[in-house]
């Protein structure tokens, strides 16, 4: 399988090129199916699907070290390596990318533009690159390779104040990044290598001392919190969320945030142990508050992309809250506590991409048919869309954490740990649980019941070609909330591993 993850990564890019390129069949292609390249995106999309699950086919569950291993030198003079692999972690994120993207395509309404199509691809390719990257370098400029994707895509493509919603995007993301490449270099500098592992190697006995130490703990923890993001570094994510297209805020929520989770896993925990300690009360406090005021900012929106947008704040939130209640409690032991933490995390990461993804589907969907989404634009839904309804209602209960569905699992998880490592922020992160039960059920009462609108009274239900997309996506919240092992299998041996390394 030698060459597979570099595949994985090219994959997205030749289509990139082919989606620009390709010469329509005939005339009437031209004016129909193929102007806006989705079926040739598609395509590259389900090839790069395909080595994803050759990747998960091949993958030993049991081995500790990294797999897939390709090491090539590339800038010799500043050691800096092609050098990709993966690890439970990077498969699961690797594999959430391969399902969110084609879903992202088939979201309603979707622009008719062929560069749409290809940037979502670069886009996609940068997504591979970050989560498989073992070398600061290498993993830096996949890193930053994802910002200009996502700033045209809003700036071109997103709705009412694009152009003041993709800058923000850009000058929030861009500036926590100068941040983060301005502390390597600090680190490079005092260490002479930006190899992962190696770095790591120096975590326990302090990679750095003094003041510069927290500079660079501060540098990283600002780039990777913007990306996150935490609070209070958030006030980019729901204007950003609200105006890009539907498909692009799938993409955000399910994959872009989770860049910043992989880079508090795989960078900042390792890297900073005893600092982390050190502060760990006041990161716990920025996460209760990311927690506890995002739903309650998500009650007071009227628009559904941007309630969403909030809610998916909160959700974020409880990884960080199992990340440094793990990373912050003063010698703590690798035990079954901190596993079920670090395991609660993972999973959570998994299920909210799937989640918060099929929800701003559903939203696409009303856009779709009513032309508005405002939460008062909809009344007494399930007189005439039962399917529509029923179907987001199953992706309303899983955000909310339903035994049963995908989002109990984690979130259990997260809070069993959580509570015998942090038992005080945790009590109050349950607040947040509560809230966000609040605001789901006032957004089903508004949307479903009551009187039917005469502005609803002709939508239709749910549409073959939709059908297809929805009921698979909730099948699998179902099966991963009924049996989880299967998506348990890929990181159990990585998280066992992390948790002797964090503890």
């Amino acid at each position: 399988m030698v060459g597979l993850v570099t595949a994985i990564i090219l994959i997205p890019l030749i289509g990139a090129l082919a989606v620009c390129t390709w010469p329509p069949a005939s005339a009437a292609a031209a004016a129909g199916r193929l102007r806006n390249g989705r079926p040739i995106a598609l395509m590259f999309n389900v090839i790069s699907a395909g080595c994803a699950l050759a990747l998960w086919r091949n993958f030993d569950a049991t081995a500790t070290e990294l797999q897939f291993v390709e090491h090539h030198p590339w800038i010799p003079a500043i050691n800096a390596e092609y050098l990709v692999g993966v690890d439970g972690l990077s498969l699961l994120l690797v594999l959430l990318t391969s399902l969110i993207i084609p879903f992202a395509f088939f979201a309603r309404p979707a622009p008719e533009s062929r560069a749409f199509y290809a940037t979502m691809l670069v886009m996609q390719s940068a997504l591979y690159g970050t989560f498989t990257a073992q070398n600061f370098v290498l993993w830096f400029l996949f890193y930053e390779m994802s910002l200009i994707p996502g700033f045209l895509l809003i700036k071109i493509w997103g709705g009412e104040n694009r152009d003041r919603a993709a800058t923000k995007f850009f000058l929030y993301t861009f500036l926590g990044s100068v941040a983060m490449l301005l502390s390597f270099l600090g680190i490079y500098l005092a260490k002479g290598t930006f190899d992962f592992a190696a770095l790591a190697s120096f975590g326990k006995t302090g990679l750095l001392s003094g003041s510069l130490a927290w500079l660079a703990f501060a540098g990283i923890f600002v780039g990777l919190a913007v990306k996150v993001p935490l609070f209070p570094f958030h006030t980019w994510l729901p204007d950003a969320y609200q105006t890009a297209p539907t498909g692009v805020s799938m993409v955000l929520t399910g994959l872009l945030s989770k860049m910043g989770i992989y880079g508090f896993v795989r960078l900042l925990l390792p890297l900073f142990p005893n600092e982390i300690k050190i502060i760990g009360p006041w990161l716990l406090a920025l996460v209760v508050c990311s927690i506890v005021f995002a739903p309650l900012a998500a009650w007071a929106q009227r628009d559904l992309k941007r309630m969403i947008a909030y809610l998916s704040i909160n959700h974020l939130g409880y990884c960080m809250l199992g990340l440094f209640a793990l990373a912050a409690s003063p010698a703590v032991a690798a035990t079954i506590d901190t596993q079920a933490a670090l395991s609660g995390v993972f999973m959570q990461i998994f299920n909210h991409g799937i989640t918060a993804a099929t929800l701003f589907y559903f939203v696409g969907l009303l856009e779709q048919r009513r032309g508005l989404r405002d939460i008062d634009d909809f009344g007494g839904m399930m007189q005439r869309t039962p399917l529509l309804c029923g179907w987001m209602s199953v992706a309303m209960f899983s955000s909310l954490g339903l035994p049963g569905l995908n989002g109990f699992v984690g979130e259990f998880l997260i809070f069993k740990g959580s509570f015998a490592l942090a038992a005080a922020f945790t009590a109050i992160a349950v607040v947040g649980l509560l809230v966000t039960a609040i605001v789901f059920m006032r957004a089903m009462q508004s949307l479903f019941s009551g009187p039917l609108t005469e502005t609803c009274s002709a939508f239709p239900d749910l549409l073959r070609s939709e059908k297809l997309v929805v009921v698979p996506v909730t099948l699998l919240m179902f099966a991963i909330g009924i049996a989880p092992q299967f998506i348990f299998n890929i990181f159990n041996t990585t998280v066992v591993q992390m948790a002797r390394l964090l503890s």
